[in-house]
């Protein structure tokens, strides 16, 4: 079966928001001494678009 891909469209103030909620979601995982690779690759990518 083949992975579906979604692709968002977000002007700037959007993309703010989404990268503000995803370190605070970081900086909560990493005070409970979790993993958090996967949300590090989704800053990255939302970061450099």
């Amino acid at each position: 079966m083949k992975n579906q891909r979604y692709y968002l469209y977000l002007n700037s103030e959007e993309t703010r928001l989404v990268l503000r909620s995803l370190i605070r979601m970081k900086n909560r995982l990493t005070s409970q001494g979790r993993y958090v690779d996967c949300v590090d690759e989704l800053i990255t990518k939302i970061a450099n678009t």
